[in-house]
């Protein structure tokens, strides 16, 4: 008998059928193996069992379709995402530390061994170097003054240097001119002179020593020995020019005795003047307000030393010419000058008596004392640089 067509058409379209369907699960196993899939999730590929012929109709082949069984791939968990950045770092460290070494780079094998080492290595400590107190000093000074010369070059440098020194210069010029004589005067008050003229060292004040006709008042404890000015007028013109020479006489209507008589010899000198002025003795008074009650000082007067001792001081101000007028019958000597130092602000008088010669024996006062006036005022200093200026 010949084989039926049906039967023999039905097997030979029932074969590809099961063939393709066999590679197909051979694929899917092969994708489920490459993406990580346990095989425990991709199922075994199924026997075909052969149909009745009446089950299973003939259907043409359709080429790219196909099932899809296998598990979606997973996404990267942050573990691996860690070790694998930690990785390419560790790969990129190790290759730096060698080329900053100065050797050749390689291509450093990328372990986590290797990162560990890298940032465990601890450098060994250097000892310290030993360096002297002098070689430290030497060091440290010439680091400043690297600094300082730099930092005055760029100042030199800058367009601003001459215009702000220029005005620095002004500035301090006019200053000086205007208040030297408070710096002078300072120093010559603090500063006393290395000695004393042995003639003025007196070791009995009461005893009648013979000395020169030329008058002078000496002051043992400041080291004056200055001349005197007698026979001026007490003018402020008459007094400034006297004083170039020494003290002058301030001699005022009720104030105007000289040594050995009774009433009130008066006595100006500067305590401070400017610096530009004429005359040895500028600052001849700096050193006045050292005086206290008790002191002795000295005029030598037509050929007789008369000793006076100090019995007050008091500062008024340069119109309180009152002050030096009073009724006395005593000899009195007053020494004035200018007070704070530096300035003619006011004026310090120090009053004094006459112990020697005997008081008693003083010839009486000239005419005239005991008056007042209101004419003068007590003398003080030269003009300062403004004054001069604007008057």
């Amino acid at each position: 008998m010949k084989p039926d067509n049906n039967s023999q058409g039905g097997d030979r379209s029932a074969a590809p059928q099961s063939n393709q369907d066999t590679a197909a699960d051979l694929i899917r196993l092969q994708i489920d193996s490459l993406y990580g899939s346990s095989s425990d999730d991709t199922p075994a590929p199924q026997q075909q069992q052969p149909q009745p012929q009446a089950q299973i109709p003939a259907q043409p082949a359709q080429h790219g379709v196909f099932n899809r069984t296998h598990a979606a791939h997973p996404l990267p968990q942050a573990e691996q995402w860690k070790a694998y950045h930690s990785a390419w770092q560790n790969y990129y460290q190790s290759y730096y530390e060698q080329y900053y070494a100065h050797n050749k780079p390689t291509e450093p094998e990328v372990t986590t061994q290797t990162a560990q080492s890298y940032f465990s290595h601890q450098p060994e400590p250097e000892e310290p170097a030993t360096v002297t107190k002098d070689a430290a000093l030497t060091e440290l000074r010439t680091q400043l003054l690297s600094k300082v010369q730099d930092s005055a070059k760029k100042v030199r440098k800058s367009r601003h240097f001459m215009p702000i020194a220029a005005s620095l210069i002004v500035v301090l010029l006019f200053m000086f001119l205007q208040y030297n004589r408070v710096i002078v005067a300072s120093v010559h008050a603090y500063v006393s002179p290395g000695a004393i003229s042995p003639q003025n060292i007196v070791v009995n004040p009461g005893e009648d020593t013979k000395v020169s006709q030329d008058p002078k008042l000496i002051i043992p404890k400041i080291n004056v020995d200055v001349p005197v000015i007698y026979g001026v007028g007490y003018d402020n013109d008459s007094q400034m020019a006297a004083m170039e020479n020494g003290v002058a006489h301030f001699a005022i209507p009720g104030a105007n005795s000289r040594p050995g008589e009774v009433g009130n010899t008066v006595l100006s000198g500067h305590s401070s003047n400017d610096l530009f002025d004429g005359g040895d003795y500028k600052f001849i008074f700096a050193q006045l307000d050292k005086l206290a009650p008790g002191d002795t000082l000295y005029a030598n007067y037509e050929g007789v030393r008369y000793t006076y001792v100090i019995t007050k001081k008091e500062v008024v101000q340069p119109n309180e010419v009152g002050k030096l007028i009073y009724d006395t019958k005593k000899p009195m000597l007053t020494l004035i000058t200018c007070t704070p130092l530096g300035t003619a602000l006011n004026r310090l008088l120090v009053t004094a008596e006459q112990v020697s010669p005997d008081p008693a024996k003083a010839a009486p006062a000239p005419a005239g004392s005991g008056e007042t006036t209101d004419e003068a005022t007590i003398p003080g200093n030269s003009p300062t640089f403004l004054e001069r200026l604007f008057g």
